[in-house]
């Protein structure tokens, strides 16, 4: 049933529609490093093998500071529910309604946020004879910066965009000095040749014209 493919890209996820059937999914590993004051989001995708399957599903988020152990801090079941945590007020559920992201955004990070977010999912499919589970988990080992790094790879996109500009001002010089060249000596060839006529005596001029058979 799929005919055509396009690409879509949604909150930092890559998604994939064919035609007008629903969107098929493509886990992607969530940003690792957060700035002090901002929302990350903490990307969590588990795909569902058999989108035709009903299933219910459940998610548990976990945070283990450096050092500590997993505490509870966030819950999706049918209904979402936060923990008392240090994040208390600063969860947003940021998922989709297929519950194949069950993504959530910590707004306004700290610097006592970095550590170790763990992403549990629970699904019960739904089979005429039987009800499996399938379970699985992400981590995302999250570190907050006070202020935003330059990313080595701009960096180097920056470098090489003056090197190459750089080159094309040369290039450009070289081309215009050849041409400048070139066309002075036509000039003075012309004029060289100018001067070669007129020192010509009057009379050779005239044997110089090329006789016309009659």
């Amino acid at each position: 049933m799929v005919t055509v493919v396009l690409l879509e890209e949604r909150a930092g996820n890559t998604w994939m529609k064919a035609g007008f059937c629903s969107a098929v999914c493509v886990e992607v590993p969530s940003e690792t490093e957060a700035v002090q004051g901002t929302d990350m989001k903490l990307l969590c995708i588990s795909c569902m093998k058999r989108e035709e399957v009903t299933a219910s599903t459940v998610v548990e988020w976990f945070y283990r500071p450096e050092g500590g152990k997993d505490e509870p801090i966030y819950e999706h079941r049918k209904m979402n529910h936060e923990f008392p945590s240090r994040f208390s007020g600063r969860i947003q559920w940021n998922g989709s309604k297929d519950m194949q992201d069950v993504s959530i955004t910590v707004l306004n990070v700290t610097l006592n946020d970095s550590g170790i977010y763990t992403c549990n999912i629970t699904r019960e499919f739904e089979f005429e004879i039987h009800r499996p589970l399938f379970t699985s988990s992400r981590l995302i080992h999250l570190t907050v910066v006070e202020e935003a790094g330059e990313d080595f790879t701009s960096v180097i996109s920056e470098i090489m965009m003056y090197i190459l500009l750089v080159f094309l001002t040369l290039w450009l010089l070289i081309e215009m000095v050849y041409c400048y060249r070139k066309v002075s000596k036509a000039e003075e060839a012309a004029q060289e040749n100018a001067t070669d006529y007129l020192a010509i005596p009057s009379e050779n001029k005239e044997n110089c014209a090329v006789p016309v058979e009659e």
